[in-house]
């Protein structure tokens, strides 16, 4: 029996474009981060040289790495003090902005009673808050997770809201029809429903969390990558404060795409149901 006579049972399966697409593009989505920050490295190391730019005011790339050989440990115990203040702030903010989003959803009596204020909140200035956290709190972590709650409350109030009072008319029709209770509705129909929806003010939320924490450690506090970065404002080591300002940044991906992770896990139907 010849090779074009094989049962199919015995021929070789075909590369399927779709599988070769889907590896590829796992491929590209750790690739091309890598090749842009690179890129990105090299044009700042370009600019410092060709610009004769003084290392106090713009240290090169190898100036920076060489903080990082030379205190390791310093740099993230200071990270981990960090790290604490804006998982915490964000934790507050995510129970308690949920918690009061479902109320700006279920009563318009709650909603014009609360939402004013909120605006309000998010309005203010929050650094001009800062003295009057270090009277209240002290010189302690409170300051800056409150620092970090301030910052990204707001959109994840926002985000619940907005999801909760967008379930689709025919669902609650359904649940009408079937007699549900409002509490079978919301655990069963509104809240899954305005999960999407939430997610977006948590991603949203979280580097403002980062963002929150820092701006606390710079005003009000001895310990902390912010408080690294303003030391060493004063005393012109710039190298360490884009040491600080790097580790930031690569801490708040981290963390970003931990979320969009449990994202994907506790939401699997919903990149086959969009487009």
């Amino acid at each position: 029996m010849t090779a074009n006579t094989l049962p199919d049972l015995e021929r070789p399966a075909p590369d399927r474009p779709g599988r070769r697409r889907a590896s590829n593009g796992r491929v590209l989505a750790v690739v091309l981060p890598v090749a842009g920050t690179l890129a990105a490295v090299a044009l700042w190391w370009l600019a410092v040289v060709a610009f004769e730019i003084q290392p106090y005011l713009v240290p090169t790339p190898p100036e920076v790495l060489r903080v990082f050989a030379e205190m390791p440990g310093d740099l993230f115990v200071e990270a981990r003090v960090t790290l604490w203040e804006t998982v915490a702030g964000y934790g507050i903010s995510v129970v308690g902005g949920v918690l009061i989003g479902a109320l700006i959803a279920g009563s318009r009596t709650v909603e014009r009673a609360v939402y004013p204020m909120l605006v309000a909140l998010n309005a203010a200035p929050k650094v001009a808050i800062v003295p009057l956290l270090i009277v209240w709190f002290g010189f302690d972590s409170a300051p800056k997770i409150v620092m970090a709650v301030l910052f990204c409350f707001f959109p994840i109030t926002l985000a619940t809201a907005a999801g909760l009072s967008s379930t689709p008319a025919d669902l609650v029709e359904l649940t009408r029809s079937l007699d549900a209770s409002r509490v079978q509705t919301f655990v069963k129909i509104r809240f899954p429903a305005a999960l999407p929806q939430i997610f977006v003010g948590l991603k949203v939320a979280l580097p403002l969390a980062l963002v929150g924490a820092v701006v606390g450690e710079l005003f009000a506090s001895d310990a902390g990558l912010g408080y690294l970065i303003s030391s060493s404002g004063g005393s012109g080591n710039t190298a360490l404060a884009f040491a600080c300002v790097a580790l930031l940044s690569l801490m708040s991906i981290v963390l970003f795409y931990a979320l969009v992770a449990i994202e994907r896990v506790t939401l699997p139907w919903v990149r086959g149901t969009t487009g």
